[in-house]
C-alpha cells in the first residue's frame, strides 16, 4: 500500500477515537484540517526518517508499566509553585494556589472558555507559523484536541519558579497537554517540568516573549522505562528577549523532542540544549530543532549531549535558518554522543541554511567511546574502573548542564545523573 494511504488510514483511524474539547473551536477546527491535509507522520517522512512514529500515531498506546521512583522529588529544596497533572488530569489537592508574585496562572480550559482572555490570541497560533517549512502534524493533533495544561503570564520578575509535575498512575493513559507562556516586556519567569505523565504523551508549549523579556525551562523527563513522548515547544523572541530551555531525559521507549524558535527582534538570545542517557536496544532519544533568525544581531545555541549503551539509539536533527537581512548572526550548534559499547548508535543531521553574509555561525557532531587515555589516567591513580567512566561521562555531559543558569537546578539534575549511571554501569 502506497505511504499516502497509509498516512491516511492511520490518520482517520486516530481522530475517530478522539473527540474535541469545548474553547477555541475555530482554532481547533483549523488544528484538525492541518491534521487531515498533513497527514500524520509516517517512518518515510523526512524529517522522521531516524525515528518511526508508530507507537505515537496508532489510534490507543501502549500500555507502559508503572515506575517506582525510590528517589526524592526532583527539585524537592526549591521554593516553587507546584501545579500537578496525574495521567493529564489537573489534581487540584496536590497543586499549590495558583498565583504567585509577577504571575498570572491560571487552566488552559478555564481561560479558552473565558469571554475574554488574553491566551484565546496565542492558542495554536506559533504552532501554526511552525509548520512552515517543516510540517509537525502532531503539534497540530495537540492544538485540536488538548483539553488541559496551563496558561502562564509573567508580568514581572517572578518570585518564584512554575513547577509542573506529571505523575503516571494509569498504565494506559494518553495524555494530551498544551501550556501557553506570555512574558511581558522585561518580565522573567522560569518553568520546571518534571515527571513521565503517562503511557503516551503529548505537549505542546508556546512561548511568546516580549522585549527585553526572559524565559528559562529546565525539563527533567520522568524514569519510566516503558513511556512514549512526544513534545514541542515553538517560541517567538522579540527584541533584546532570552529564552533558555534545558531538558533531561532518562530512560523511556520513544521519546521526541522538538523545539521550533524564531528570533523576530534584534539582539534576541536563544539557548537549547540537552542530554540524555539512555540503556538498552529499546531506547529512542530524538531532539529535533529548528532555529529561524529573523532580526539583526541575535544569538542562537544548540548543545546537546547523549550516553548510550546497550543497543540504544540517539538522533538529533538541528536546524539554523537565517534569513535575509538577519546581519551579524551568531549560530552555534554541537550535538555529541558517548557510545559505550558497539551496538549503540547516534544520527545526526545537523543543517545551516544562510542567506545572509555578516553571520558566524557553525555546526559540529561526533561521536565516540570513552577516552583511553583519560580512563587510564584515572585508573592509575587509584580510581576504579566503573567510578573512572562515570567521572568522565559527567565531564562529557557537562557543556550542555552549563547552559542552566541556575546552579541549584543543575546541581540536583548531576546528582540525577550520576544516580542513573551508578545503577546502569
Amino acid at each position: 500500500m502506497a505511504v499516502p494511504q497509509l498516512k491516511s488510514d492511520a490518520t482517520d483511524a486516530r481522530l475517530a477515537a478522539m473527540t474535541q474539547p469545548a474553547g477555541a473551536e475555530e482554532v481547533r477546527r483549523a488544528a484538525l484540517g492541518r491534521v487531515t491535509t498533513m497527514g500524520l507522520p509516517h517512518a518515510r517522512d523526512e524529517y522522521w526518517r531516524y525515528t518511526n512514529p508508530a507507537t505515537l500515531v496508532q489510534a490507543e498506546p501502549l500500555a507502559a508499566a508503572l515506575f517506582e521512583n525510590d528517589e526524592g522529588p526532583l527539585f524537592d529544596d526549591v521554593d516553587r509553585i507546584k501545579i500537578v497533572f496525574v495521567d493529564g488530569v489537573f489534581d487540584a489537592a496536590a497543586s499549590d494556589d495558583l498565583s504567585g508574585e509577577g504571575l498570572e496562572i491560571s487552566r488552559l480550559s478555564d481561560a479558552l472558555s473565558a469571554d475574554i482572555h488574553w491566551a484565546k490570541d496565542l492558542y495554536g497560533m506559533l504552532e501554526a507559523k511552525g509548520q512552515v517549512p517543516v510540517e509537525r502534524p502532531l503539534a497540530a493533533l495537540n492544538t485540536a484536541f488538548a483539553a488541559e495544561g496551563v496558561v502562564i503570564r509573567a508580568t514581572g520578575k517572578a518570585a518564584k519558579p512554575v513547577n509542573l509535575i506529571y505523575l503516571h498512575e494509569n498504565t494506559t493513559s494518553d495524555v494530551m497537554l498544551h501550556n501557553l507562556i506570555k512574558v511581558d516586556a522585561g518580565a522573567e519567569m522560569t518553568l520546571l517540568e518534571t515527571g513521565p505523565a503517562g503511557a503516551r504523551l503529548s505537549t505542546v508549549v508556546e512561548v511568546d516573549i516580549a522585549d527585553t523579556g526572559a524565559f528559562h525551562h529546565v525539563r527533567a523527563q520522568g524514569r519510566d522505562h516503558e513511556r512514549r513522548a512526544v513534545t514541542h515547544c515553538f517560541a517567538r523572541l522579540a527584541a533584546e528577549s532570552v529564552f533558555k530551555s534545558f531538558t533531561m531525559t532518562a530512560n523511556g521507549v520513544l521519546t521526541r523532542n522538538e523545539c521550533v524558535i524564531e528570533l523576530t527582534g534584534d539582539d534576541a538570545v536563544a539557548h537549547v540544549a540537552g542530554v540524555c542517557v539512555g540503556d538498552g536496544g529499546d531506547f529512542h532519544h530524538d531532539d529535533t530543532v529548528f532555529i529561524t533568525h529573523d532580526a539583526v544581531n541575535c544569538e542562537s545555541r544548540q548543545v546537546f549531549k547523549k550516553v548510550l549503551r546497550n543497543g540504544a539509539t540517539g538522533v538529533f536533527q538541528g536546524k539554523i535558518l537565517v534569513k535575509e537581512g538577519a546581519q551579524k548572526t551568531d549560530g552555534y550548534q554541537i550535538s555529541q554522543s558517548l557510545l559505550l559499547d558497539e551496538d549503540s548508535q547516534f544520527l545526526a543531521k545537523p543543517e545551516l541554511e544562510i542567506y545572509a553574509d555578516d553571520v558566524a555561525c557553525s555546526h559540529g557532531s561526533t561521536s565516540g567511546a570513552i577516552d583511553e587515555t583519560a580512563l587510564f589516567y584515572l585508573r592509575s591513580r587509584g580510581v576504579p574502573e566503573r567510578e573512572a567512566t562515570d567521572l568522565l561521562t559527567l565531564a562529557f555531559l557537562a557543556e550542555a548542564l552549563d547552559e542552566i543558569d541556575d546552579d541549584a537546578l543543575a546541581d540536583d539534575l548531576r546528582d540525577r545523573l550520576a544516580g542513573w549511571l551508578a545503577r546502569h554501569g
